[in-house]
């Protein structure tokens, strides 16, 4: 499980600063459709394999060929004006989180209901159907750059000076990352040990992360129509507080009557937290080098995912299960 669970954060570290720099280079929308697709095939596989060491194989090969959410905000980034990159870009974040909650509620009900195989065969066709999206409801206008020789040290030290104007955002991006993952891999847990035992708790968690799903898209809706006209740093204190409060409430909770607002209003302050790093990296970013900063913006997420489940796990396991939420809120504080 802890190789199954490594392997793709692990992966998309690796290899999306690569795919980032060829999106610059060859152009964005080819990096969507190649993301969707190789999630498609590799998703269904899972859905088909016998062996866990197969299934690892997949996990890590999800890592190295996807990255769709990193190609898409790419591709939005660019291709939007910079006064509307805010709206864009938040727009865009919140369909992802709500895609991603009613992902989870819905294939959690048809597991329960049809077996761990057919959501992984579903999910690999609605990745594909995104191909067909790709190819007939987007266009790029995209002029390749001029580029002479294999190696140039001119491009390599514009890179390099590119990257460290975006570091302090990168590094914020990690810390970020995992602080709104902290708790994922545990809330089922807080869930069976409010409801009293694991019969029907798996209902509980649906509905909790399908209130975050509301609460994800309703931030994404409206951080677009404030991110272009507020400083992003202004957003980011302001969201990690109230995130911060409302986590130690998630720890303190006896009861769903508290537990379902609590989660709504962190996911909805939390939320705010990564489109905002985003637009800050987009508006700083030169549009021909987006590609590959935002690669690097994937490769720094990727590390916070693999931080949050291993630190979290320790918390938990030396100082008990509330206690994660006591530790989280003070990540999010310190941001």
């Amino acid at each position: 499980v802890a190789l199954f669970g490594a392997a793709t954060p692990l992966a998309l570290a690796i290899f999306a600063p690569v795919w980032g720099a060829l999106a610059d280079r060859f152009g964005r929308r080819i990096m969507l459709f190649r993301a969707h697709t190789a999630a498609g095939l590799v998703i269904a596989g899972m859905g088909l394999v016998t062996s866990v060491p197969a299934l690892i194989v997949l996990r890590w090969f999800q890592g190295m060929f996807t990255g769709t959410m990193t190609a898409a905000i790419t591709m939005a980034a660019t291709n939007t004006p910079n006064e509307r990159s805010g709206l864009a870009i938040g727009t865009l974040s919140a369909s992802v989180y709500c895609g991603g909650m009613t992902g989870s509620f819905v294939g959690g009900v048809m597991a329960h209901y049809f077996g761990y195989r057919i959501p992984c065969l579903v999910a690999g066709a609605l990745q594909l159907f995104c191909t067909v999206l790709i190819l007939f409801g987007t266009r790029e206008h995209f002029v390749p750059p001029k580029i002479k020789g294999f190696f140039n040290p001119r491009r390599f030290r514009v890179r390099f000076a590119q990257l460290l104007l975006a570091m302090p955002a990168l590094g914020l991006l990690v810390l970020m990352s995992a602080t709104r993952t902290f708790d994922t891999s545990f809330l089922p847990l807080l869930v069976q040990d409010i409801h009293g035992g694991l019969e029907g708790a798996s209902l509980w968690t649906g509905a909790l992360n399908a209130v975050g799903g509301v609460a994800g898209f309703t931030v994404g809706i409206v951080l677009g129509r404030v991110a272009d006209r507020l400083e992003p740093a202004r957003i980011v204190r302001f969201s990690s507080f109230w995130a911060g409060l409302l986590m130690i409430v998630h720890g303190l909770a006896q009861g769903f009557l508290l537990l379902f607002p609590a989660r709504f209003a962190m996911v909805f302050f939390s939320g705010g937290l990564e489109p905002t790093i985003n637009i800050w990296l987009a508006k700083i970013t030169p549009e021909r080098r987006r590609g590959f900063i935002f690669g690097w913006a994937a490769c720094a997420r990727a590390i916070g995912w693999m931080i949050a489940p291993l630190l979290s796990g320790l918390v938990a396991a030396t100082l008990g299960l509330r206690v994660i939420y006591v530790v989280g809120a003070a990540l999010f504080l310190s941001l």
